[in-house]
């Protein structure tokens, strides 16, 4: 059998040929080229997974700001306030999943570690979006594990028609792409077809089309932290619109295509540079200088 595949034609030709999901066929693929067995292959990203879960109750635990000054103990407050007594309309886990999102690029920032999806400036959406997943369902970490081959099936398709690099697309490349993969781990995880999944996928990278990679003083912290936590609540919303029925209007391969005419046409500035956006403002360039900021977190 060939479970190979470079498109989301593709992708859906061989789930519906082989009658498997995006996760399994994904584990099927990956079998076929490294010749891992597949149970083999399920473990090691269950332990991918846990070590997502760990860089989340690592970020968790920071109080201080990090060498920067830009980032530090934001998602504990974000955490704690998901706990007390004012909740918000849309309930306790929609804070929470902002909260596990901060945490990673925090522990990243302490120079933690992490496991880039797709990378590290992107690194906390993935995590955010499964683990709330997990606790609301009341899932297995075996469960929420599967969200990750649905989401690196994904990836793979943007990593051949476009790219992940902040550097070479903007932040649409990093951000779009992380928001994107966890939309589809999200809709299949509660039930999606291949279809809904890879649908939910194009409803959310569509919307990150045009954003720009601007790293306040060339740290990978803000707005790099904030993208994270509120784009993994995108992530959500494009599943939950998918699963209702509604269809993109572009499907998902031109949503790539389009990434990556956007990626080539956006200034150069606007790719990581620190040279526009909100790092050329007149706070973003007091960063520049190695002067780190205090901040009162009590």
């Amino acid at each position: 059998m060939h479970y190979q595949f470079r498109t989301a034609v593709e992708l859906l030709a061989r789930c519906e040929e082989y009658s498997l999901s995006i996760a399994e066929l994904t584990i099927h693929a990956e079998s076929e080229t490294s010749t891992l067995p597949k149970e083999e292959i399920r473990l090691k990203m269950r332990a991918y997974y846990q070590r997502m879960k760990e860089s989340v109750r690592s970020g968790l635990q920071i109080t201080e700001r990090s060498r920067s000054g830009l980032s530090g103990g934001d998602s504990r407050r974000v955490l704690a306030h998901s706990e007390g007594d004012f909740i918000s309309v849309l309930g306790a886990a929609f804070e929470r999943s902002i909260a596990y999102a901060l945490a990673v690029l925090e522990t990243n920032a302490a120079f933690g570690r992490i496991v880039a999806t797709p990378t590290a400036g992107s690194a906390g959406i993935a995590p955010a979006c499964l683990l709330t997943w997990q606790e609301e369902r009341k899932a297995s970490d075996e469960d929420a594990s599967r969200g990750l081959f649905t989401a690196a099936g994904l990836g793979k398709i943007i990593g051949h028609g476009a790219c992940f690099s902040g550097a070479q697309g903007g932040c649409q490349a990093e951000i779009g792409s992380a928001c994107a993969m966890a939309a589809a781990a999200v809709c299949e995880l509660d039930g999606g077809t291949p279809e809904q999944a890879v649908n939910a996928a194009a409803l959310a990278l569509q919307n990150t089309l045009g954003l720009i990679c601007d790293p306040i003083g060339g740290y990978v912290e803000a707005p790099c932290m904030m993208r994270n936590g509120l784009f993994g609540l995108h992530a959500f919303g494009a599943a939950a619109i998918s699963l209702s029925g509604v269809k993109s209007i572009v499907p998902f391969d031109e949503v790539v295509s389009a990434l990556r005419e956007v990626g080539h046409k956006m200034p150069r500035i606007y790719k990581e540079t620190s040279e526009g956006g909100l790092a050329a403002t007149p706070t973003g360039l007091r960063f520049r200088n190695d002067k780190p900021q205090e901040r009162d977190l009590s």
